[in-house]
């Protein structure tokens, strides 16, 4: 039977027909605002993208032309419209407003269920900055969801201008690189560590830590101006989001803000946000400032401010799903659905069970749940009486341990507990934020005893390790930073036997107390690291939910182990 490539489908007619209509109503809201049509080509030079502003570090799909050019399926839509702005429009008088509708091509995890292509309606402001600009950008998406019907649209908003300040002021080059990639991987555990092994002073380590978990209205972006300034930051940090909650007027209820919001594209150089609906973890839509790439482009002005924001139309398609599901149900105002937390099964599950208990939930259930696989439960009365937001009613999602991220990545959770190597595995798009501590193991490389001239006799003669796993990703991470070739050889269990049977020259797993390793004669070669379990969050939820972050704040207080 032919298929289509994974990532990629086919549009029936009848849902092209809701899609149209869709498109449609979206074209209407920017046509009537004054943004122009364009039109940019599926295959753009990958020199000239990144000479426009950006990287191409998720792109798929790579060709060369017959002039030896590497060409690329465009990733988005924004660099290819500042390639044609500074190439083609450059002598126009500005601001430009311009629109598109396009399809785009990204980089998806293997097997986890995410499209590779989906289509893009968006729109660009160039040559027009400040407090209004950003209002336009925002009043513009807020307008067109109301016009689609959205429900319960919000525009959580943040910047990579206060992190980026304060980074640049902590004097310490390698620590500031390290932290905006852990923040850009939504890694706040190994972000909380990576801080404390540096020599930054305690004002300015609270302040890279606190930072990107700043949320809620104007008394967040009033804790971050706190924490710049204490670690001696004295610009005005947060003057833009301010600017544009005060030009919002009445739309400014669909505004919050949310300083986890900086994994984007690296040209973005302040504001930052995403559009959310009712019910839906993933946003139906992202965009931001890019105000430095046009510098000396046009004749007229040095500087010229840009911003852009883009929908994707597949999840405005799912956010109208779920609002004809909710009508279809009935009742006026549908009750607030329990939080669902992902609990994992075998060793984790104990440590676990206590956590959440601790946390204030009824996990009587959990305790003996039988063959059920959802378990509900509530918080218990009166355990957090004076806490800023309640839990309510929850649902325990009973899982697998390596499972875990994609229930929540995919909503089928919205936040759960995990072991740091099913996180690692998985790669995917999730709010890592809490270190709990119990669960602990290490991650070690073993070989036989007494094969240590044999291997590497076998590596000098094959230029390669070959190493047995259940954890490819770490190992094949663990080598690379080493400087060693390694062919990993994936298994899923009695992972000993590889190097005994003459499968493997090593094995990579994991060891609590090491009498597996000495019964099986295997010494160990190498320490890889050591591994906790981890509470983690779908972004989406952690952002529109305050039950989620809720929950973490008081497993946080509970991690040593008092209210």
């Amino acid at each position: 039977m032919a298929v289509t490539p994974w990532g990629f489908r086919d549009i029936l007619p009848e849902e092209a027909a809701t899609r149209e209509q869709i498109t449609d109503t979206v074209r209407a809201v920017f046509r009537a605002h004054g943004y122009l049509p364009v039109e940019t080509p599926l295959l753009e030079d990958r020199m000239t993208l990144e000479a426009s502003g950006g990287r191409m570090a998720d792109t798929p799909f790579k060709l060369f032309d017959d002039d030896g050019r590497v060409l690329v399926v465009r990733h988005d839509n924004t660099l290819p419209i500042v390639r044609l702005v500074s190439s083609r429009l450059k002598q126009h008088e500005l601001p430009l407003r311009l629109r598109y509708e396009a399809p785009v091509v990204r980089e998806q995890a293997r097997f986890a269920g995410m499209a590779r292509q989906f289509t893009q309606l968006g729109f660009e402001l160039v040559g027009d900055g400040g407090a209004e600009a950003d209002a336009e950008m925002a009043s513009l998406a807020i307008e067109a969801m109301d016009a689609l019907g959205v429900p319960d649209c919000r525009m959580v908003c943040g910047s990579v201008l206060p992190f980026q300040l304060l980074l640049a002021r902590c004097g310490d080059a390698a620590l500031a690189t390290d932290a905006l990639a852990l923040v850009h991987a939504n890694n706040f555990v190994d972000l909380d560590h990576r801080v404390a092994q540096s020599g930054v002073s305690e004002a300015m380590a609270r302040a890279i830590t606190e930072l990107p978990r700043q949320h809620g209205g104007l008394e967040a972006l009033d804790r971050v101006d706190e924490l710049l300034a204490c670690a001696g930051v004295t610009e005005q940090a947060t003057a833009e989001l301010r600017g544009l909650y005060a030009q919002l007027g009445d739309r400014a209820r669909a505004l919050s803000f949310d300083f986890s919001i900086m994994n984007s594209f690296d040209y973005y150089t302040g504001l930052v946000f995403k559009a959310y609906a009712a019910g839906m973890a993933d946003a139906l839509g992202s965009g931001g400032r890019y105000d430095d790439v046009f510098d000396n482009v046009f004749a007229t002005r040095a500087h010229v401010p840009a911003a852009g924001f883009a929908f994707s139309l597949e999840r405005l398609e799912s956010a109208l799903d779920s609002r004809t599901d909710s009508a279809s149900a009935g009742g006026d105002s549908p009750r607030v659905a329990p939080l669902r937390i992902a609990v994992p099964k075998g060793s984790l599950n104990p440590g676990t069970i206590e956590v959440l208990e601790r946390a204030g939930l009824d996990v009587s259930g959990l305790r003996d749940p039988g063959r059920r696989l959802i378990v509900p439960a509530r918080e218990v009365a009166g355990a957090y009486a004076d806490a800023p937001c309640s839990l309510g009613d929850v649902e325990f999602v009973i899982v697998r341990a390596t499972d875990a991220p994609a229930f929540v990545a995919c909503g089928g959770a919205d936040c759960g507990f995990c072991g740091r190597d099913s996180l690692i595995e998985a790669e995917l798009d999730l709010l890592e934020l809490i270190d709990l501590g119990y669960g602990a193991c290490r991650f070690i490389e073993a070989e036989p005893a007494g094969r240590a001239d044999a291997t590497e006799r076998a590596y000098a003669r094959r230029g390669t390790l070959r190493v047995a796993t259940k954890y490819p990703k770490i190992a094949a991470a663990w080598y690379a930073q080493r400087g060693i070739a390694a062919d990993i050889v994936s298994l899923h269990g009695n992972i000993e036997l590889g190097p005994i049977v003459g499968l493997s020259d090593r094995i990579v797993d994991i060891t609590a107390t090491g009498t597996t390793l000495r019964e099986n004669n295997l010494v160990i070669t190498g320490e890889i690291m050591t591994c906790t379990a981890r509470f983690f969050a779908n972004p989406g939820r952690a952002r529109l939910d305050p039950r989620v972050r809720e929950l973490a704040r008081r497993l946080a207080a509970r991690e040593i182990g008092a209210k």
